[in-house]
């Protein structure tokens, strides 16, 4: 199964089409088109059915999002690639290893909403799914025959759990978006004021038209006009990062914007509020670093990726918790219990 959706050029994204292939057939749905996919979501719900994604984190969780579908019985073909080791864990790469199939990608970034969607773009969906469930069986073959398989059925059944978290374009993003700008946290008190305005403008603006709000105008453009400031249509145009028709086109709002932000009293202007470090522990810090240098080790071993074997939050957790034994390994929420199978003699060894 895949999903594809259009946030690379619509502000309300949603999913535009479903790809779902059995080991026979290769169907596509358009839900644009169809009125209830009640019936896709009974299916995803069917423990007695094995669903197949290529990195289903974000399909699992904007089905969620849109439908309110869960899935059970899972597969994803890239945590298998990565547990086995892969250096290249992208479909196309992994099709053309492991079943000599070459897929094109062309399309990845695709305006999904558009209809009728043409051929080609047809069958590049389709081939997203149609040899997933041979690549899953070589896959699942190559980890079993590492002793590998159940680290992977572990990981596959924590992705039923996965939920949308997010915050939809459609209520408006959240209302400190501006400052997840790069570099607006290098700006003054006044030029935020104008980032704030301008990302509110933009924001919508992109609503309205149902247009990703890069598409507009971009966060370079932003960040140029908040630094220069400028009151009249001469200094815009003169501002260096904002190209002549971007200006021209947007001269009577971004002037605007920048004159509310001159509006404000100093008191009212946005400011960047700098967390209080916590002080360093210089015990956890190396309780930390001998957890990593024994997982880089047995990572080398195993020709793992370090992060795949098991990722610094998950280090941290555990140099936190200090067990003393395999029941304290176990108290570890972070760390999987394959995890612990590989890494808990030696990570208990290093935390003594």
């Amino acid at each position: 199964m895949d999903t594809e959706a259009a946030s690379f050029h619509k502000y309300h994204d949603r999913i535009y089409l479903v790809q779902l292939s059995t080991r026979a057939d290769t169907a596509i749905l358009d839900p644009l088109a169809l009125a209830d996919l009640a019936p896709l979501g009974a299916l995803l719900a069917d423990g007695a059915v094995e669903k197949v994604f290529h990195d289903a984190d974000y399909d699992l969780r904007i089905l969620d999002r849109d439908y309110g579908f869960r899935a059970t019985n899972l597969s994803d073909t890239r945590i298998a690639a990565q547990l086995s080791g892969e250096p290249a864990i992208g479909l196309a790469a992994l099709l053309e290893k492991y079943i000599g199939v070459r897929v094109e990608k062309q399309h990845q970034k695709a305006d999904w909403s558009q209809r009728p969607l043409p051929a080609d773009m047809l069958a590049y969906a389709a081939a997203d799914t149609r040899h997933l469930p041979t690549l899953r069986d070589a896959l699942l073959a190559r980890l079993r025959e590492l002793g590998r398989l159940a680290w992977a059925q572990e990981e596959f059944e924590r992705l039923g759990a996965l939920r949308w978290r997010g915050v939809n374009a459609s209520d408006g993003g959240a209302p400190d978006a501006y400052l997840r700008i790069k570099g607006a946290k290098t700006l003054t008190g006044r030029q935020l004021a104008a980032l704030r305005e301008l990302h509110r403008w933009r924001d919508e603006l992109a609503a309205r038209q149902d247009k990703a709000s890069f598409r507009i105008i971009g966060n370079d453009a932003l960040l140029a006009v908040s630094r220069a400031l400028p009151r009249t249509r001469a200094a815009l145009i003169q501002t260096p990062g904002v190209p002549a028709t971007l200006a021209a086109r947007h001269e009577t709002a971004l002037l605007d914007a920048v004159g509310r932000a001159f509006a404000l009293e100093d008191d009212l202007l946005p400011r960047i509020e700098h967390a209080a470090r916590a002080p360093r522990d210089a015990d956890l810090d190396g309780r930390v670093e001998r957890l990593k240098a024994v997982r880089n080790r047995v990572a080398t071993e195993l020709a793992l990726d370090p992060g795949v074997l098991c990722g610094r939050s998950t280090l941290e957790a555990v140099a936190r918790a200090r067990p003393k034994d395999r029941a304290g390994l176990a108290q570890v929420g972070e760390l999987r219990r394959w995890q612990a199978n590989v890494l808990g003699d030696a990570m208990l060894e290093a935390l003594r």
